[in-house]
C-alpha cells in the first residue's frame, strides 16, 4: 500500500495561539471551520502537494473533546497523522484481513466559515486515539479542494508538502512490526538522534520514522504524558530560495534517519522544535 500522508495535526487549548506560532515563522493559516461533534474546530496549512497541517482546539475552553482531548487539553502539539485512499472500503478491509483493529470506515463532516458543507469518511487503525500511531484512513466524499486547498503563497512556496512523521514509541520493535503487518513496511534502518535522544527506525517506502528514548530525557516525559504519538513533522522542500523559506531556528539544525534537518522556530505549544524541512529529492533511509 502507498502511503500517502493527508494530514498531520497538532493540538492545543487555543486556536488562535496555534495559528499565530504557525504565521510568525512564515506559515498562512486559514480557518477550517467547526467539525460535526460540535465541539472542536480547526485550522489549515495547506501545501501544494495537497497535504496540510492541521491546527485543532475545542471551541469552549476547556471542553472535552472526542478526539485527542488530552493532546488538547495539556498543549501537546502534534498528535496524530492521516493517509489518504482511494477505495476506504477495499483498504480498510484488507486491513482487517491483516489482523489490525479497524473501526470503520464512518462519515464526518465540518462546516467551512463560508459555510460550505466539507463531508469525508474515515477509519481508525489500532488502538487508542485515532492516529497515534498508525494512521487513521480518509477519503473524500465532497470534491478535495473543498477541504484543502494551499494557504495564502504556499501553491508557489518551496515547500512541497509534509513529507515525513516522526512517531515516538516506547518499543522500537513492536512498532515496527506493526508497520510491517499494515503496511508491508519492510526491515527498518536504525540510527539515534541527539535531538530526539532517541534510537530511531526508518523505512525505505514508508513516511515515518520511528523513535524510541534511549534513557530518559523529554521524549521519555512525552511518552508517559501521552503515549505513543507523533513528535514531530518534517517538511518536504524542493527549492533552494531561502529567503521564500519559513523562518528556521538556527541553533537546532542537525540530522534525522540520514537526512538532513532544518527545524523551524515554531515551538508553541511544546516548548521546542517539532516542525522540520528536508530536501524532498533525497530518498528517506
Amino acid at each position: 500500500m502507498d502511503l500517502r500522508i493527508d494530514h498531520v495535526t497538532v493540538a492545543g487549548r487555543d486556536l488562535d495561539r496555534l495559528a499565530d506560532a504557525f504565521g510568525d515563522v512564515g506559515l498562512p493559516v486559514e480557518y477550517g471551520g467547526r467539525h460535526s461533534n460540535g465541539v472542536t474546530h480547526m485550522a489549515i496549512v495547506g501545501f501544494r502537494d495537497g497535504s496540510y497541517v492541521e491546527l485543532i482546539s475545542t471551541i469552549a475552553p476547556e471542553a472535552e473533546s472526542p478526539w485527542w482531548n488530552g493532546p488538547i487539553r495539556e498543549d501537546g502539539g502534534p498528535c496524530a497523522w492521516a493517509v489518504e485512499v482511494d477505495d476506504i472500503e477495499a483498504v480498510s478491509a484488507d486491513l482487517r484481513g491483516r489482523g489490525v483493529p479497524v473501526d470503520g470506515p464512518s462519515t464526518h463532516e465540518r462546516t467551512r466559515a463560508d459555510d460550505t458543507l466539507v463531508e469525508w469518511d474515515l477509519t481508525f487503525l489500532g488502538e487508542g486515539d485515532a492516529g497515534s500511531t498508525l494512521p487513521f484512513l480518509i477519503s473524500d466524499r465532497t470534491p478535495r479542494d473543498c477541504r484543502v486547498r494551499p494557504t495564502g503563497d504556499l501553491a508557489s512556496s518551496p515547500i512541497v508538502g509534509v513529507d515525513t512523521v516522526v512517531l515516538g514509541v516506547p518499543d522500537l520493535d513492536a512498532a515496527a512490526r506493526r508497520f510491517e503487518t499494515a503496511f508491508d513496511a519492510g526491515r527498518p534502518t536504525l540510527g539515534s538522534s541527539d535531538r530526539l535522544a532517541a534510537t530511531t527506525a526508518s523505512f525505505p517506502d514508508a513516511p515515518v520514522v520511528l523513535a524510541a528514548p534511549d534513557d530518559g530525557g523529554w521524549l521519555a516525559d512525552r511518552l508517559a504524558a501521552f503515549g505513543p504519538r507523533p513528535v514531530a513533522y518534517l517538511l518536504g522542500v524542493d527549492g533552494d530560495d531561502a529567503s521564500r523559506r519559513p523562518e528556521v531556528d538556527t541553533d537546532a539544525a542537525g540530522s534525522l534517519a540520514g537526512r538532513a534537518v532544518e527545524w523551524l522556530s515554531v515551538h508553541h505549544p511544546v516548548g521546542r522544535p517539532y516542525l522540520g524541512l528536508v530536501d524532498a529529492r533525497t530518498r528517506r533511509a
